[in-house]
């Protein structure tokens, strides 16, 4: 059997392309070593916002009183948030498999590789089975950093954990340090620092949240810091053993940390070894598979979604790319724009950004405005937030006056920055933008008063 597009991978951008492809028509083919749902589903997106959740409404549950709930006895059992999530991840895994089924798409759980290419399309091996398909998506994934810091693979998986094993863990840790404060250090920082572990986070940057609005990530870092979380930024870690972690201040001074677990969260890479790309000649690099606007790689009918193109590690991303190349598969027209793409820290409380931060179109020498309100200045935030608050940001281009960047720090942040990627999308400009009708009372309509803070 020879299928109109065999597809390399079961994560979001892979399962994502199979049911847009097979749903056009195209005989369908994935191919997936491990889980479909891929990282996202079983050890990241998913499981990670579960057990973020749990700690919400943990928090929730603590603090009560000043809503008026009376509580008492209040507890986190961590074997039973593991066991809830582990329901949840199979519940959705399940439903990518039916709808799969349902739209005609085979799928195989056998580890495959690209093997040729032949007069009738390209060639992939998994158990001993050779299938051949006329095109291929290859939507691989990615896997995480494990740099060359003494002590880390030796006790890779017990003492030190990647984002799989820290997952699972169904006894909360007295001591968690976290090597590396970008999204996934952070969001497993808040995680166990409610449950109850003490938390430290190693960073060797002068900031926490990689390319996040500096403003931002410093309101996200001080409130983390009153929940008892401590941040050594500029510290370089210098090895791990059982107990201890050892690192290393601007200084030269060297300190050790006690730990009971150590979370590795300092990146990822992309998957392009063991693969076969070579077999057919995909141009890659450290990054990732080089491809263009519409996803397509170096070699014809062949094209790389996901984290394993090295654009941005983001699930929605993977979607959006996954649609791209099956509409070029298609012959439609579509392409990526990479600059309303928005991204979400799910710590509480919530990080949503979407377009240029200030440190950007300063690099760039954008000329720019800038205007932020208090997320106070929203009711249903005050109504539903007793003593919290937060930021809204947003960035204007100074002559056309449309909208650059948008970036918020409060309760309900990441449910409504699709909106603001909306504004980005269609270049709205400022007076544009004011004209939209926001409902009311919601955490939505800061937006709009920031907004209203810019001169016409």
């Amino acid at each position: 059997m020879i299928y109109d597009l065999i597809v390399l991978g079961g994560g979001p951008g892979g399962y994502l392309a199979a049911e847009r492809a097979a749903h056009a028509g195209l005989k369908t083919l994935v191919l997936e070593k491990r889980a479909l749902g891929g990282v996202c589903l079983n050890e990241g997106c998913i499981p990670s916002k579960t057990l973020l959740n749990s700690a919400k409404h943990y928090e929730h549950a603590l603090h009560a009183s000043v809503y008026g709930v009376s509580t008492s006895q209040v507890t986190l059992d961590q074997q039973a948030v593991i066991k809830r999530k582990d329901q949840v991840v199979r519940t959705l895994v399940s439903g990518i498999r039916a709808k799969l089924k349902a739209v005609g798409a085979q799928v195989v759980m056998e580890e495959a590789k690209i093997t040729g290419k032949t007069a009738d399309g390209f060639t992939l091996e998994a158990a001993g089975t050779v299938y051949t398909g006329k095109r291929l998506i290859i939507a691989t994934g990615s896997s995480p950093v494990v740099p060359p810091i003494e002590g880390v693979r030796e006790n890779l998986g017990d003492f030190v954990l990647t984002n799989r094993e820290v997952l699972d863990l169904t006894q909360v840790p007295q001591k968690l340090t976290v090597i590396g404060g970008g999204v996934i250090g952070l969001e497993m920082a808040a995680y166990y620092a409610t449950a109850g572990a003490k938390v430290t986070v190693i960073e060797m940057l002068p900031h926490i949240a990689g390319a996040t609005d500096r403003q931002i990530g410093s309101l996200l870092q001080k409130d983390m810091e009153k929940k008892g979380i401590s941040f050594l930024l500029e510290h370089k870690c210098l090895g791990v053993a059982p107990g201890k972690v050892w690192a290393e201040n601007p200084q030269g001074q060297k300190l050790c940390v006690e730990a009971d677990k150590v979370l590795l969260s300092i990146g990822r890479r992309a998957n392009t070894e063991n693969i076969g790309l070579e077999t057919i000649g995909v141009s890659f690099d450290r990054r990732g598979i080089t491809v263009d606007a519409m996803c397509r790689t170096n070699i014809e009918n062949v094209y790389a979604v996901g984290d394993v193109n090295g654009k941005y590690m983001l699930a929605h991303t993977a979607y959006r790319e996954a649609e791209v190349a099956v509409n070029h598969i298609l012959g439609k027209t579509d392409t990526m724009r990479y600059y309303a793409n928005p991204s979400v820290i799910y710590t509480q409380p919530e990080i949503a950004s979407v377009g240029k931060t200030e440190e950007e179109c300063r690099e760039k020498g954008i000329d720019y405005e800038v205007r932020s309100l208090s997320m106070r200045y929203s009711g249903r935030f005050v109504a539903e937030n007793e003593g919290a608050d937060g930021l809204c940001k947003i960035l204007v281009d100074k002559k056309r006056r449309t909208v650059l960047g948008v970036h918020i720090i409060g309760a309900y942040a990441g449910e409504i920055i699709w909106g603001a990627a909306e504004m980005l999308e269609m270049q709205l400009r400022v007076t544009d933008a004011r004209q939209i009708i926001f409902p009311h009372p919601t955490v939505s309509e800061i937006i709009r008063e920031v907004l209203w803070e810019f001169e016409n």
